[in-house]
């Protein structure tokens, strides 16, 4: 089969995942890596196209901050001007809520900075006797050999060398490592799954103990905590937190902590608040500084660690923590009456059966925190229909020239 000829486009505008988008024919194709008002030559077939050569760049063209862009998926839109790329941010939570058929005052994107994300999943293969330690390209399984990343804390990107050494213990054939590595208050915290069930004990017994020589501060494999030279901790508000091996955590504390003021402001002066797919206590542990807090979340891990940061901590108020799975068994509005302050924030998929029962309930005021514009104003539809009133919506950048944005909107009920 031959290959498709080469051709012009203009592109259009940027579509949600950050691809410039163009009309060719009768349909709309994506080419990634470009800009609206750029004249770009085009090959391939198919709704997505390859970026051949740009003929006209745009104004807001830049140089793109790292050696790896374009072939590393971590990064989609390094080339795109700051202010634009906030705009783009923006402009993806007005787009969903228009479509639910939403109105509301959307701020300007709160952007996290360069080098400040705390936390990395790495990929890992070995090929004959290297370990290749990276990201994957983008819709693809190519493993992308980590060199530099100005996305990541300095202490992450220095430890490549040394978790290659380590890895190459672990690995038994052409199995592929995931590598999760925070950098937390004490050190670097280093979990490993996808272990072969031929890795021996005593190449894993290796391979920790050489991580805590190498400086680690704690060494996880599949789940468990297998040596700790130094407990991995967090600051959050005045706890300290162990999270749990693996566990979920903001990617970026400068993030967290921005999504945390709003929140705070939001529901300050409430008596009693309850915090919904609460994690490891993002919110309720800083809440608890101001008021009684009521903490639910499905992972069993996580309210541990809540538990064990709202008692070490000194001068909070009473948190209670709970063990629920608030898909199938979501807080009622009867058992919402109680309290007059609440913030969830659920994963990707959002939160449709208890914006239901958050609906019929007569709480005053909600922070939704969320990580996907669709399912937000999905939920804040079925919020809105209940009487909440929506007055503001937060777009945060915490994951930096990437198309993915968070949101924290604010509801109150008279």
């Amino acid at each position: 089969m031959s290959a498709s000829p080469a051709r012009t486009l203009t592109i259009d505008h940027a579509g949600a995942q950050g691809d410039g988008r163009a009309r060719e024919q009768e349909r709309w194709v994506s080419v990634p890596f470009t800009l609206p008002g750029e004249s770009v030559e085009v090959s391939g077939e198919g709704d997505r196209l390859k970026l051949e050569r740009i003929l006209t760049p745009s104004p807001e063209r830049i140089a793109p901050a790292c050696r790896h862009f374009t072939r590393c998926g971590g990064c989609t839109l390094q080339h795109m001007a700051p202010a634009p790329y906030a705009a783009f941010k923006r402009d993806l939570i007005i787009r969903s809520l228009k479509a639910r058929g939403l109105e509301a005052e959307v701020a300007d994107t709160w952007v996290t900075p360069p080098a400040s994300r705390r936390r990395a999943a790495f990929a890992a293969r070995k090929s004959g006797k290297a370990v290749i330690l990276g990201f994957h390209g983008r819709k693809s399984h190519d493993l992308i050999a980590l060199e530099e990343c100005p996305v990541l804390r300095p202490p992450i990107v220095a430890a490549v060398p040394k978790l290659k050494d380590i890895l190459a213990l672990l690995f038994t054939g052409k199995e592929e490592l995931s590598v999760l590595v925070t950098d937390t208050a004490t050190g670097l915290d280093l979990h490993i799954t996808g272990l072969s069930k031929e890795a021996k004990p005593l190449a894993r017994a290796e391979a920790s103990s050489a991580a805590l020589r190498a400086g680690f501060a704690r060494v996880s494999l599949e789940g468990a905590d297998v040596l700790t030279e130094r407990a991995p901790r967090l600051p959050v508000g005045a706890a300290s937190l162990l999270p749990p091996p693996g566990g979920f955590l903001q990617a970026s504390a400068e993030a967290e902590a921005e999504m945390a003021r709003l929140v705070l402001d939001h529901l300050k002066g409430a008596k009693r608040s309850v915090d919904l797919f609460s994690g490891c206590g993002t919110f309720a542990l800083r809440l608890a500084e101001h008021m009684p807090v009521y903490a639910a979340e499905s992972g069993r891990a996580a309210i541990g660690a809540l538990r064990a940061a709202a008692s070490a901590a000194q001068g909070l108020h009473p948190v209670t923590a709970e063990v629920r799975d608030l898909f199938r068994n979501p807080v009622s509005a009867p058992e919402l009456a109680r309290f007059d302050a609440l913030v969830l924030d659920p994963a990707r998929a959002g939160a449709a059966a208890q914006s239901a029962e958050i609906a019929k309930s007569s709480v005053p005021r909600v922070a939704y925190v969320s990580c996907d514009p669709a399912t937000l104003a999905r939920d804040l539809r079925t919020l809105a229909d209940g009487g909440y009133r929506l007055l503001r919506v937060h777009p945060i950048d915490q994951f930096l020239w990437s198309a993915h944005v968070e949101a924290v909107a604010l509801l109150e009920k008279p």
